[in-house]
């Protein structure tokens, strides 16, 4: 190693060889330190059947034995077992299920297959579990298979289950299959009643709402059972958003089927909504008026 000397000689940077007081103890750590790495992941003296783990410090056991304490032991495969993906235990073979300590033989039915994990059954399609057992699923007609659980079948479109069979739905007039095809639906502009769809009548300044089984009335109207009546709007009053009620402009107040003007006590303004008032800053809102805040 080398230091900078701060000293020009003709225009040459000269430089010494680095003498530091700190060199040698650098150079003793950097030579001890594999030694103490090596001995951090070392297994303990003596442990047999252990190598020290590949990533970080420590030590582990080799494949096919398990720690206990700071030994090795070997594992003992039951029949009808191997070892683990981690090689420190045991897992039953496939067709083999964990009973106790032991691997016991998964006995699988007529008319059934082991599932993916392999350690139990499942019956074949168009036969269903019936204690330890599978059972041929009665298809009723109009039907179709849809798996081992429940019925293990479906009605086709246009059919519904009654009991253990498949009856044909009826649509009426006006009317057509869901979309499950389980039941049926009015057309626009009809509505269920029944098992029939009776035509909506619309009364004047109506429409058909976008589910086109009631309406609404248009806006400006309120609805009064079977009719659409027209707004009746006081003085100083404007249709609400909705269009189904009216708002008092600002400034005033709803009195009934009226607007009144509001009445502004001294040092008070018209308040955010409108339709009531606040007092100037520097007053508060006492009794009706606006009192000084000496606070």
């Amino acid at each position: 190693m080398f230091t900078v000397d701060s000293a020009l000689q003709g225009d040459i940077l000269v430089k010494r060889p680095f003498s530091g007081p700190f060199l040698v103890p650098l150079v003793l750590l950097l030579a001890i330190l594999p030694t103490v790495l090596a001995a951090q992941a070392a297994p303990p003296e003596g442990t047999v059947n252990s190598h020290a783990k590949r990533y970080g410090t420590g030590w582990e056991c080799d494949r096919g034995y398990r720690h206990v304490d700071q030994s090795c032991v070997s594992i003992d495969l039951p029949t009808n077992a191997q070892l683990n993906s981690s090689g420190n235990g045991w897992q039953c073979q496939r067709g083999h299920r964990k009973v106790d300590e032991g691997c016991a033989k998964v006995d699988v039915p007529v008319n059934a297959f082991l599932d993916s994990r392999g350690s139990a059954w499942k019956c074949d399609r168009g036969y269903t579990q019936v204690d330890r057992s599978c059972v041929a699923i009665n298809l009723p007609e109009n039907a179709y298979l849809t798996g081992s659980y429940g019925l293990g079948w479906e009605c086709d479109r246009g059919y519904r289950s009654v009991d253990d069979a498949c009856a044909g739905i009826e649509v009426p007039p006006n009317a057509f299959l869901s979309t499950r095809g389980r039941d049926w639906v009015c057309d626009r502009g009809f509505q269920k009643a029944g098992k029939s769809c009776v035509l909506i009548e619309l009364p004047a300044n109506a429409y058909l709402r976008s589910s086109g089984d009631s309406w609404e009335c248009e806006r400006g109207f309120r609805n009064n059972g079977r009719s659409c009546v027209a707004l009746q709007m006081p003085q100083e009053a404007y249709l609400a958003s909705s269009g189904r009620d009216w708002e008092c402009n600002r400034g005033y107040r709803k009195n009934d089927d009226s607007c009144v003007a509001l009445v502004l006590p001294a040092n008070a303004h018209i308040g955010y909504s409108g339709n009531d008032w606040s007092c100037d800053t520097g007053f508060r809102r006492k009794e009706g008026t606006c009192a000084l805040d000496e606070g």
